[in-house]
């Protein structure tokens, strides 16, 4: 973890977003991590699916939406990418307990070998509707890849395939992750300051 208050501390993200920036009370995962991971993430993802021509790779956005990005193109084999439409947080810091599936996908699932991609696995409450849904499109296989893993938070069985870094639980922002549709373009992800996890007067 990276404490904001010292002075060595490096420009880590962007100018144009240095009034967020301040907004977090300490570094979890660094833009130079993130990339390292990713890249690791898509070697993995690669020999996983050595023997399938292709994969389809189902975003979860906007939260996954920089992620999937970057990983798919660090997967060595021929990619489709479609995207699910879920809300989870509704501009609260605790996940609802039944995600609301606001739009579907485009491809057809049929005999393809599916990777779901979402930004934190936290309660397991959207894995489990998303699986749901896809499996009804009668896929090959279905396996799922979270940028984050939430310690201690879960509340159903979910078993990523494919993790970036577990955290500890506490609310995060950054690279993707938003409170209330902001702080999204953050090239590292870090913890949101105690006093603006509250419904902002923008949402």
């Amino acid at each position: 973890m990276i404490d904001l208050t010292s002075p060595q501390h490096p420009p880590l993200c962007a100018p144009l977003v240095a009034a967020m920036f301040e907004d977090l009370e300490s570094i979890l995962v660094t833009e130079q991590e993130i990339r390292e991971r990713v890249a690791i993430l898509g070697q993995e993802i690669t020999e996983t699916y050595r023997d399938a021509d292709e994969l389809t790779v189902i975003a979860i956005i906007n939260g996954a939406l920089l992620f999937t990005a970057d990983l798919i193109r660090q997967i060595d084999m021929p990619v489709r990418v479609d995207c699910m439409r879920v809300s989870s947080y509704r501009n609260n810091t605790s996940p609802v307990q039944e995600p609301e599936i606001i739009d579907m996908l485009r491809l057809d699932l049929r005999d393809q070998h599916v990777l779901i991609i979402d930004d934190i696995l936290d309660t397991g409450h959207t894995f489990m509707r998303v699986v749901k849904e896809i499996s009804k499109l009668k896929p090959a296989s279905i396996r799922f890849g979270a940028l984050l893993e939430k310690e201690g938070r879960r509340e159903v069985e979910a078993h990523p395939d494919f993790v970036g870094f577990s955290i500890p639980d506490q609310f995060v922002v950054g690279y993707g992750l938003d409170f209330a549709e902001r702080y999204r373009q953050l090239s590292c992800i870090g913890v949101l300051k105690s006093e603006l996890q509250n419904p902002p007067s923008w949402a």
